[in-house]
């Protein structure tokens, strides 16, 4: 200070400090020295951006906000509280899994599968859905090959609701057999279900999405093995099948993109799903071998694509279409 006081011009020494001012500015400065700050120095003139204003209300009166997404003022982009969202495939496994996460986002879900009955599992995600949510989940049996029966069911749905916004198209089959020992029968069941069932599910959805004007979303559940062939897995049809459906994708929304309607892919790698666990006692090598074939050295499980299926439904991918979104841990990226 003594060092500091000699360079200051003598003019401007007894504006700077007083007799007043100086006993206080060296304690100041002796307790910096004994007590420097921890971390950085704050950014100054940028605060916090202020909170919406029912949430800070809610904390001025000390309520607790509703824990569930959709009613999140953060993100809004991802909040789906206002949507109606069909999921085929959801009375169980990787399906129910997304319809949950839909549930959590807010949305309002049909399921659809073929099962008479959906898990055990599906009434646990119903009862959530209505108890702690705030919203519903609702069951329909259909199988997508009886197309008329489809079309009606979707159409009561959207009539019901007075608007269709999403779908999840995660219907499908896996037969493995030799390519030289498939028959025509299987081969036509396996396009079916996993082409033909896709394609006029979706068709059902965009006509109501055109008919009610308000544009929408669809997510089609591929696979990887609709890019590679897989090594040791046997399965010829199944892996044209999930290519057909990764271009299918892209036509259709090249066709509903003037309509607001965006059609995107999810291809999964190798999930771990009861079906799997169930394989990996007849072939329990695969248990072995499978997780060395990706980047990450893991096989998946299905909430790992929890947050795919809301983020193309959302409007957080409002300008993603005509897109597989690969989640594979790296297998196909060697």
């Amino acid at each position: 200070m003594a060092t500091l006081l000699r360079k200051t011009p003598r003019a401007f020494r007894p504006s700077l400090f007083s007799a007043r001012t100086l006993p206080a500015l060296q304690c100041r400065l002796k307790h910096d020295l004994h007590n420097p700050p921890r971390g950085n120095a704050p950014i100054t003139g940028r605060g916090p951006p202020d909170a919406p204003r029912d949430e800070a209300a809610a904390l001025k009166d000390n309520y607790k906000p509703a824990s569930f997404l959709g009613t999140s003022k953060r993100l809004p982009e991802f909040n789906l509280n206002d949507k109606v969202v069909l999921v085929t495939g959801a009375a169980r496994g990787l399906g129910l899994v997304q319809a949950e996460a839909l549930l959590e986002a807010g949305a309002t879900v049909y399921a659809l599968d073929r099962l008479a009955e959906p898990s055990p599992d599906f009434y646990r995600v119903q009862k959530r859905a209505a108890e702690e949510l705030g919203t519903t989940l609702h069951y329909r049996q259909i199988d997508v090959r009886d197309v008329p029966q489809l079309n009606e069911i979707i159409r009561n749905i959207s009539e019901s609701q007075g608007k269709l916004d999403g779908l999840i198209a995660a219907a499908g089959i896996q037969q493995e057999t030799p390519a030289l020992e498939y028959s025509q029968k299987d081969a036509n069941t396996m396009f079916e279900v996993n082409i033909t069932g896709v394609f006029m599910t979706a068709q059902a959805v965009a006509k109501e999405m055109i008919r009610h004007g308000r544009g929408g979303s669809i997510a089609i559940i591929a696979s990887m093995s609709g890019s590679i062939a897989n090594r040791g897995l046997i399965c010829s049809a199944y892996n044209a099948s999930k290519a057909g459906l990764i271009q299918l994708a892209r036509n259709l929304a090249s066709e509903w993109g003037p309509h607001g309607i965006r059609v995107n892919t999810i291809s999964p790698g190798y999930i771990v799903t009861a079906m799997v666990e169930a394989l990996f006692e007849q072939f329990p090598e695969r248990r072995r071998d499978w997780p060395t074939q990706n980047m990450l050295g893991k096989l998946s499980k299905p909430e790992e694509y929890r947050g795919a299926a809301v983020f193309l439904i959302s409007d957080a991918s409002s300008f993603m279409t005509g897109s597989d979104m690969r989640i594979d841990g790296g297998h196909a990226a060697w």
